[in-house]
Parts: C-alpha cells; sequence; structure tokens
C-alpha cells in the first residue's frame, strides 16, 4: 500500500466519523425529554393568556436552539376565541420524537383537518410558540420565528 491510498482511506474514514458525529449531534445529542409534570400550555386570547388542561404530554427542547422545543398532548379546554397563527409552519424534529409529525401537521393544516393558533407571543426574542388544534383534542406546539417585514414594522 502506497502513502497516497493510505491518505484517501485516512480521510475516508475521517470524513465518515464527522458525518456520524454531525448527525448523532442534530438527532440526539442537544435534545432533552422534558419532564411531562413541568409542562404548561397555552394560547393566546383577545382577553389574554389562558391555561389549557392538558394530558398525555411528551415534549423536548434543546439549549442550543430556541427553535427545538416539540410537544404533544391532549387538550379538554380549548377556548374558543384563540387567536389564529396565519403561515404556521411546523418544523421537523428529531426522527425518534415519533409524536410530533411535522409534514403530516403542515398537511393537515393547509387542508383545514387542523387549526394552528398562537400560543404564546416573543416566547424568546422575534420566536412564537404555535399550536396545531385538531378537534379530537390532540395538540402539537412548536417554536417559529416571527414574520420580520416592514408591514409589521420589524426590521433588523
Amino acid at each position: 500500500m502506497n502513502g497516497g491510498k493510505i491518505a484517501a482511506v485516512g480521510l475516508l474514514v475521517a470524513t465518515v466519523a464527522a458525518g456520524g458525529g454531525m448527525w448523532y449531534a442534530q438527532e440526539y445529542g442537544y435534545y432533552d425529554s422534558i419532564d411531562p409534570a413541568t409542562v404548561t400550555l397555552e394560547v393566546a386570547t383577545p382577553a389574554g393568556p389562558q391555561p389549557l388542561t392538558i394530558a398525555d404530554v411528551e415534549a423536548i427542547d434543546a439549549d442550543s436552539s430556541p427553535l427545538r422545543w416539540r410537544a404533544c398532548a391532549t387538550v379538554t379546554d380549548l377556548p374558543a376565541d384563540a387567536i389564529p397563527f396565519p403561515d404556521a409552519t411546523p418544523l421537523i424534529g428529531p426522527r425518534w420524537f415519533d409524536c410530533f409529525d411535522a409534514r403530516r401537521i403542515g398537511a393537515d393544516l393547509e387542508s383545514g383537518a387542523a387549526r394552528a393558533v398562537l400560543s404564546v407571543e416573543d416566547i424568546r426574542p422575534d420566536v412564537d410558540r404555535v399550536l396545531a388544534i385538531y378537534p379530537d383534542g390532540r395538540v402539537y406546539g412548536w417554536h417559529q420565528y416571527l414574520d420580520k417585514t416592514p408591514e409589521r414594522g420589524v426590521m433588523d
């Protein structure tokens, strides 16, 4: 084996190791499960925030990004005057958090099978908490960047 082959094999091994490390970090490394007993959900209404009674909670979060928070639950008491959230776009989470299927939720929001409501405005700077609510009481939550446009008066 000559030096060129050794170098090529070394580069290949380093590439596979780096790719595997990046995949692990994105899928598992930064996420933490949240204790269901500590999860609270609320919806924004014209009168102010209204807490929801939730059950069957699964939730994850990460300190590395404000967008990594996800939650799945069931709710029994959704206020009728919850503020709608236009242009809701659920973000794809890690595959192992299988209660949250962003593609299905997005398709259901587009078809009208679910509706998006504002949960918490500016939960973090420039980030809102959004909930997708189904008629059967299922609720899925995620964080979404605010729309920064001149129409909203927000430009950095």
